[in-house]
């Protein structure tokens, strides 16, 4: 079995050796990536389902599209963000794959990934029906999203 700290030390050694103060390995991560949940995360969640339910068409148009142009840039975040932690963690000398803030990060980016290839896809030739999967999987995520802060807020107290 491949062991991710062992394949992932290297790179947090390099870190390491910068003399990052303390407080920021243990606490950037979090900071961040607060941010980006309830900031962008909560954003990009209201203004896709405004523009599904919103009555205005003009006021629909303008929530798709401010979905549309922020999505993308939440998912990049995400994706770092799930990169930074992992390596705080491996800097920190913290077994990765024991957290359940691990698994539920994973599980988000992966919903994540499946709602970007729904969109990228034009939702399969605008169909309605794949438009209210990407809706419910990405509220889903929005959802662990907020699980997986009080889990990481919980590691970063233990730690």
């Amino acid at each position: 079995m491949v062991n991710l700290t062992e394949i992932l030390e290297p790179i947090a050694a390099e870190f390491r050796s910068l003399g990052i103060p303390e407080p920021i390995v243990h606490w950037g991560h979090p900071l961040m990536m607060a941010i980006v949940v309830f900031v962008m995360g909560s954003f990009v969640g209201l203004a896709g389902w405004r523009g599904r339910v919103v009555e205005d068409k003009d006021a629909a148009i303008k929530s798709r599209s401010d979905h549309r142009k922020l999505a993308p840039w939440m998912f990049l975040f995400m994706a770092l963000g799930y990169t930074g932690g992992v390596l705080s963690l491996v800097m920190q000398h913290q077994p990765i794959l024991k957290s359940p803030h691990f698994y539920t990060g994973s599980v988000v980016l992966l919903l994540l990934l499946i709602n970007s290839a729904i969109s990228l896809s034009g939702f399969g030739g605008n169909k309605a029906a794949l438009r209210t999967v990407h809706a419910y999987v990405g509220s889903t995520a929005l959802c662990i999203l907020f699980i997986h802060a009080v889990l990481g807020l919980k590691l970063g107290i233990t730690l």
